[in-house]
């Protein structure tokens, strides 16, 4: 007992050690900023999440101007009162931007302590449904290292999360904001999960799809195998003797376990009223700040508006920009509607197959969102990558697993050299740096696809196993 806590211990004080690592890393990136400039780097700062743009806008702000005149920012009000006065103060000797790099860095901390108490409500969780399978064997090699751990750690040394960070962009606060929202799910917190559900959505648009995943989590619990295969177990332990201690043990079990086998509508229903208390106030203090700039339909038109109709076609890390500038005007409209609709046709076929995996769900949706979306960027391939170390002992048999780490690699540094090639040397041309768009976009496709075919494996594996168990 003694040695299982000091293990424990020694496991969480490494943990903290790795994490004042990455700060201190982070730090050390930031005083060489400027020898980087990373915030002019396409992959990185998007017309939605620059700093530069959010700059100009604060100064149109400060100027008695609308934010949104022009066709520099995009972004949120809010974020605009939040970054804006740190984008104009200075400290002697030190970089421009200090401020604002120490809330990302800030951000991203605090986002990765959410995912590992997250990774860890999902390990307990999971234990306990293996326990009430009486598959306990399966659950042993998960003791090794926590997935929270493993995932936290992914997030903090991404190299994309390092460089949204370093880079200036708005992406570390979009990030937090997603994780807060699955985290108030796990914790059955409906207004922290709503709050930050709200948040997201308000920043990024994108997120709106999350609100499945959140109801399932509130409904039904957190990630666990099929509801089916603990009402067969229970009713085949009751079956071969009612009254046997091993059938209330189950029943006992299944209690303590807080997996339902029915949805739960209490605290749906107050997340649906805490979601709309922090919409209306949020709404509502929008409403002040752009009240003699516009009002809010400017707002929506500026922001909502802009990555509806994708009206910036500068290259970034996805695939819209390079073909809107191809597509004739008069079919303009049919393939915005085509590319948005794409997000939308997956979501009710996943939510009816992975329901009773709503944390794996919400990465699906992620991931989906982050191929699709008009102004995609690195901040959120990081994200997804850091929420798919939450699931690393459900996909450890995934396939391509090593090919899709070389495709990361190789992407991420031709993406850069095709760049160079074709907007400062002038010896390539849109399709050297396009195609390293295509290729990430392929990658990301394939992990999309692995990871649902690998968990599906999974539970197919307990349902086969839990049969053969007397």
């Amino acid at each position: 007992m003694e040695a299982k806590k000091e293990e424990k211990h020694s496991r969480r004080s490494s943990f903290w050690v790795w994490v004042i690592a990455s700060v201190i890393f982070r730090l050390i990136l930031v005083y060489f900023h400027k020898n980087l400039n990373l915030s002019s780097r396409p992959e990185v700062s998007t017309p939605l999440t620059s700093i530069r743009r959010l700059a100009e806008g604060y100064w149109l702000k400060q100027s008695s101007m609308s934010p949104y005149a022009g066709s520099m920012y995009h972004g949120s009000p809010l974020l605009l009162s939040l970054l804006g006065p740190l984008t104009v103060q200075r400290i002697q000797g030190q970089p421009n931007h200090l401020l604002c790099s120490l809330l990302f860095v800030l951000a991203d901390v605090v986002s990765a302590v959410l995912i590992r108490a997250t990774g860890q409500k999902l390990q307990t969780a999971y234990s306990q449904s293996l326990k009430l399978l009486e598959l306990d064997n399966l659950s042993r090699s998960s003791e090794i290292l926590s997935s929270g751990d493993v995932a936290a750690l992914v997030y903090l040394w991404n190299p994309f999360t390092i460089v949204a960070c370093v880079g200036l962009s708005t992406s570390p606060i979009e990030n937090l904001a997603i994780i807060l929202s699955l985290y108030g799910a796990c914790t059955r917190l409906p207004s922290l999960a709503a709050f930050g559900w709200v948040v997201a959505t308000h920043l990024s648009l994108y997120p709106a799809i999350l609100i499945i995943p959140l109801i399932f989590l509130l409904g039904y619990g957190l990630d666990a195998p099929p509801r089916k295969l603990f009402v067969q177990r229970r009713h085949g332990k009751g079956g071969d003797n009612p009254s046997s201690g091993s059938s209330c043990q189950q029943e006992e079990l299944l209690i303590q376990s807080k997996l339902p086998l029915t949805f739960s509508w209490k605290p749906v229903m107050h997340f649906l009223f805490w979601a709309s208390v922090w919409s209306v106030y949020v709404l509502a203090l929008c409403s002040l700040s752009v009240k003699q700039k516009g009002g809010l339909w400017e707002m929506f038109k500026s922001t909502y508006g802009f990555i509806l109709t994708v009206e910036d076609l500068s290259p970034n890390m996805g695939v819209l920009w390079y073909f809107f500038a191809e597509v004739f005007d008069f079919f303009r409209n049919f393939f915005l509607i085509v590319f948005h609709m794409n997000i939308l046709f997956m979501i009710l076929p996943l939510a009816i197959r992975l329901n009773h995996r709503p944390c794996f769900l919400a990465f699906v949706y992620i991931m989906i969102s982050s191929m699709l979306k008009s102004y995609p960027s690195v901040g959120d391939s990081a994200l997804c990558l850091g929420l798919f170390g939450l699931f690393i002992f459900e996909l450890a048999d995934m396939q391509f697993s090593f090919f899709l780490f070389c495709g990361y690699v190789g992407v991420s540094l031709l993406s850069p050299v095709m760049h160079n090639l074709w907007i400062w040397r002038g010896t390539g041309n849109a399709n050297f740096y396009y195609a390293t768009a295509m290729a990430f976009a392929c990658f990301q496709i394939v992990l999309v696809v692995q990871s649902t075919s690998a968990m599906l494996n999974h539970d197919r594996k307990l349902r086969k196993v839990s049969v053969t168990i007397p």
